[in-house]
């Protein structure tokens, strides 16, 4: 399988996408409005603990106030703020087993936090008490011992290696988890990554006892850089950047983290957008689209949901050859493929549930469900996935780290709040109408010019069956109907005698 990863730099946003077999499979997008909070540290200010939630909502200077769930306290959380490795010490001689929050964790206390999920809709970013400081090998956890290995090194051999090492070169008080990108790396380039987030660390450490709460202590990488650093592996093909500042800025990171790999880093010279010469933009473009075509003729439906995403899997334009059973497995099994690519494409996360076409042998439900395993287990997020219903349904879950990626390029329409849906000429012409038959109930006047849409306007003055003229006979009153192309679609104004407005009206206020 190839791979290569295409950044695309303009003055309003980053756009990079990550392709397989020349086909995109994650989008990462980042503007100054959205820029990424993942792996942030600040010094937070409790600010309420609610027992009843399992919540203590902390203050790090956002807009909102971040989550923190009871669970995700490390009972430790004070020893950030303790000045020496000796009262750290002390402190967990003293540190009780029975820790609890709701007991310890009062309002207005100081605590060290990081983003694991960034804010969605109205709710503010989740945190985690659990500091860890990401590096390109390895990830350093202070105050703890815990030494782990990525799950996708499989060789055990290798694992004792990597486990040996980490315990060889680990300071006091520090944990680590050693990162699937250290397979086959060396103790001398896995000490420079765990010294250079040493590093780092102390001036955190500098930071957590100078400044006030709340204040931000550490800012991850840019996206750019990021991306870069967690995907940019030996089996990479290509990297190609259309700006030169980007350019020097991951060159310099490979270079000194991975300098065997800065050959596959390349400035794009071509005169046409990289997104269009490499055919990425078509993809993307797509994104929007509910139904999605797979070569054989067969087709998803995507429906996100405020409480989960639907699939629906249709045969489409299918015919097959073979008997029923036989062409919906083809089917289902394409649409697996799919699936996982869309998830990770779109970055879907919550509950996910699957409506494949019913097949009936337990064999076929068993070989669908392997199917999109087998393609999940190339995503990076954590994903659980459970066995067919005797319904024909899958349910998954996917992490759901920041909002979808839809949501960083196009926004709800002001008009439909993203239903997709306005109304019709004759709901709109209906709420005129008992506009007027509220208004005429107060005995207002009986002279009124009605500004309307153009398409309301031919159909109130269609000839024959003149509907302004029945209006006027039915309440009695003389109706001016004006063609006015300010309006949106569902919306009226109404004026008097004067030409003075007596209200706007649009399809919310009426309904």
């Amino acid at each position: 399988m190839s791979k290569d990863i295409i950044i695309n730099s303009t003055n309003e946003e980053t756009r990079i996408v990550l392709r397989e077999d020349n086909r995109v499979v994650e989008l990462f997008v980042e503007a100054p409005e959205h820029e990424r909070m993942v792996g942030d540290i600040y010094k937070g200010k409790v600010s309420r603990v609610l027992p009843g939630m399992q919540a203590v909502f902390t203050d790090i200077g956002h807009a909102q106030n971040a989550f923190l769930h009871f669970s995700d306290v490390d009972s430790g959380y004070k020893d950030f703020f303790k000045e020496s490795e000796e009262e750290n010490k002390n402190a967990k001689r003293r540190r009780r087993y029975d820790f609890s929050v709701e007991r310890d964790l009062k309002k207005g206390n100081d605590i060290l936090v990081q983003i694991v999920k960034e804010p969605i809709s109205t709710k503010g970013c989740r945190v985690t008490s659990e500091i860890t400081v990401p590096g390109r090998f390895v990830v350093l956890i202070p105050n703890h011992k815990h030494v782990g290995i990525s799950r996708k090194i499989s060789s055990q051999k290798e694992r004792k290696r990597l486990k040996d090492i980490a315990r060889e070169i680990l300071p006091p008080n520090f944990g680590m988890i050693i990162r699937t990108v250290a397979e086959g790396k060396s103790d001398k380039d896995l000490k420079k990554d765990m010294n250079d987030l040493l590093v780092t660390w102390r001036k955190m450490e500098q930071k957590i006892h100078t400044q006030e709460s709340p204040s931000l202590i550490y800012k991850d990488m840019s996206m750019a850089s990021s991306v870069i650093r967690d995907l940019f592996t030996s089996d990479v093909t290509q990297v190609y950047v259309d700006s030169r500042k980007m350019l020097k800025e991951i060159s310099t990171y490979v270079r000194y983290v991975a300098p065997h790999l800065v050959h596959k880093v390349s400035y794009y010279k071509g005169k046409e957008p990289i997104f269009d010469h490499f055919k990425v933009e078509p993809e993307i473009d797509k994104m929007m689209d509910t139904k999605v075509w797979f070569s054989n003729g067969g087709y998803i439906i995507i429906h996100p949901t405020e409480a989960l995403i639907s699939i629906d899997v249709n045969s489409g334009k299918f015919i097959g050859k073979k008997d029923h059973e036989s062409n919906s497995l083809k089917i289902n099994l394409e649409a697996a493929r799919e699936i996982a690519r869309q998830a990770r494409l779109r970055d879907f996360g919550g509950l996910i549930v699957i409506d494949f076409i019913d097949v009936l042998e337990a064999e076929n439900k068993k070989k669908i469900f392997l199917e999109l395993r087998k393609e999940f287990a190339k995503d990076r997020s954590i994903t659980k996935i459970e066995n067919m219903s005797r319904f024909g349904l899958i349910e998954m879950t996917r992490q759901r780290v920041r909002p979808q990626v839809i949501h960083s390029m196009y926004e709800p329409c002001k008009k439909c709040s993203g239903s997709g849906l306005v109304p019709t000429i004759s709901t709109t012409v209906s709420r005129i109408e008992r506009w007027i038959q509220r208004y005429r109930s107060t005995k207002g006047d009986r002279r009124i010019a009605i500004h309307v849409t153009d398409e309301v306007y031919k159909y109130l003055n269609n000839g024959r069956y003149n509907k302004r003229l029945r209006l006027m006979w039915k309440y009695w009153m003389k109706i001016s109907i004006v063609k006015d192309e300010k309006l949106e679609v569902g919306e009226f104004e109404v004026f008097d005698a004067k030409n003075k407005k007596i209200l706007k009206v649009d399809d919310k206020k009426t309904s």
